[in-house]
């Protein structure tokens, strides 16, 4: 997702030229790419775009363009020919499909089985059918005593346990998002992540790994391997 900034149209322009670059960027990698949303700026550019990307790991890679990125060029807006500051945010989320297929594996589970508690009658029953099931690996214990045979009850409590474990899914989700939100910073000075400077000098650096080059127009093409290698390096 690409968001312009502090600067009006120019960051409206430059956040279109952010997603040219990504775009580019995707073409060199034979990822499969398409555009599910943009708001066009009022005069130019763009205010936001949300850019579909699939291809192998595309993720991961792109997580070291989260943040703010800085342009300072010659405004091609301003008759005067005066050097603008801009700037843009990127933000990358992983896909999710719909339907989350929750993963329990066997050895996974510990089952026990045990009379079932309460006063018996039409819907509990007093033989060894209640079936607990513990999810080893989150702590996770679910039971069912209500259905009449061990089976039943077990295939009941399976089913309390995937709905339990989605549950746990999304708030680990809800919690990752949180933090992603308290990383974030303003779209404006002193938060970006990289400058691209087009005026006096052409260099375009990032700010965590210092890596640089001097090839603005290339970089802009989607030559953006070099800053993608520099930040993973930063974790091997």
């Amino acid at each position: 997702m690409v968001h312009s900034g502090a600067g009006g149209k120019e960051s409206c322009d430059w956040a279109s030229m952010l997603m040219r670059m990504y775009l580019r960027w995707a073409e060199r990698k034979k990822f499969k790419t398409g555009i599910i949303d943009q708001l066009q700026g009022e005069e130019a550019g763009l205010k936001s775009a949300t850019i579909h990307i699939v291809g192998e790991n595309v993720s991961g890679l792109l997580k070291s363009e989260i943040g703010v990125h800085r342009l300072v060029r010659i405004s091609p807006f301003d008759s005067n020919k005066r050097r603008h500051t801009s700037f843009a945010s990127i933000d990358v989320i992983p896909e999710i499909e719909d339907n989350v297929d929750i993963d329990i594996q066997e050895k996974d589970l510990k089952i026990d089985t045990y009379r079932s508690s309460g006063a018996g009658g039409q819907h509990v029953n007093m033989t060894d059918s209640a079936v607990r099931i513990t999810h080893l690996p989150t702590g996770t214990v679910v039971t069912c005593q209500n259905e009449r045979s061990q089976h039943k009850n077990k295939a009941t409590a399976m089913k309390v346990l995937r709905s339990k474990l989605y549950e746990l899914y999304i708030e680990e989700q809800e919690k990752k998002s949180e933090e992603r939100e308290k990383k974030k910073k303003k779209i404006e000075w002193g938060s970006q992540i990289r400058s691209y400077v087009f005026h006096p000098y052409l260099m375009v650096k990032d700010h965590r790994t210092n890596a640089e080059t001097g090839n603005g127009n290339a970089v802009m093409d989607g030559d953006i391997d070099k800053f993608i290698n520099a930040y993973l390096e930063m974790f091997s």
